[in-house]
């Protein structure tokens, strides 16, 4: 299981990273403070690194600079308000892995992440959580592949995402609001719809009998 340092200083954002990275199959720490983040990041075991730019004491460059700077190679993606070239630039030029712009949606920070970890894996290992599997339901997280007993099921980037929630948390009962937030992000508009008709499209494709609904509660991977 890997182990992901979140350096943010918007508890709202924080909370929503880790609670998606949590519901996804990491483990998660987190710090307000770039001068903690780089404490952490030099001497604990993470596997990767999300760092916020704009943090109250060192900024997510001087951050970055320091960890460089120290010989700390772990994966690094920078979240920003700033979505200038400029800064896209210098974040990469400084040694990070990749960069995202805020607002972001969940199901891309994620796809990112696994994708550094992927990348930073030695050569010939593999990843014992890539697939994911419940009841003649699988789903390749490398290849974004989905198959129903055997027979392969083309499935949009949204609706992979929230089958995979499921998939990681079979049996459970997952609130409206907790899907919304892992799929859709942390700027979803709560009163939305969004998720019943993307548990429709689900149980069209991978069997209604699958998906039950909970009244008043949510959805659950039966």
């Amino acid at each position: 299981m890997s182990t992901i340092l979140i350096i943010e200083d918007e508890a709202r954002i924080a909370d929503f990273v880790a609670k998606g990275l949590k519901a996804a199959g990491f483990t998660t720490h987190a710090t307000a403070s770039g001068l903690e983040g780089v404490a952490l990041a030099t001497h604990g075991n993470f596997d990767l690194v999300i760092l916020d730019v704009g943090l109250p004491d060192l900024d997510g460059f001087q951050v970055l600079e320091q960890l460089r700077g120290q010989g700390v190679r772990v994966p690094v993606i920078m979240l920003t308000a700033r979505s200038s070239v400029t800064d896209t630039v210098a974040g990469l030029q400084g040694g990070a892995d990749d960069y995202m712009a805020k607002p972001f949606s969940f199901e891309e920070l994620l796809a990112r992440v696994q994708l550094r970890l992927r990348a930073d894996q030695p050569a010939g290992a593999t990843d014992p959580g890539a697939v994911l599997k419940h009841d003649g339901l699988t789903l390749d997280l490398r290849t974004r592949r989905a198959e129903v007993d055997g027979k392969s099921i083309d499935l949009s980037a949204r609706e992979f995402t929230l089958a995979e929630t499921f998939l990681r948390n079979p049996g459970q009962v997952l609130s409206r609001e907790q899907l919304l937030s892992n799929v859709w992000g942390y700027d979803f508009e709560p009163g939305s719809n969004v998720v019943d008709v993307y548990v429709r499209y689900l149980r069209r494709k991978l069997g209604a009998e699958r998906f039950e609904t909970v009244r008043g509660m949510g959805y659950r991977l039966v």
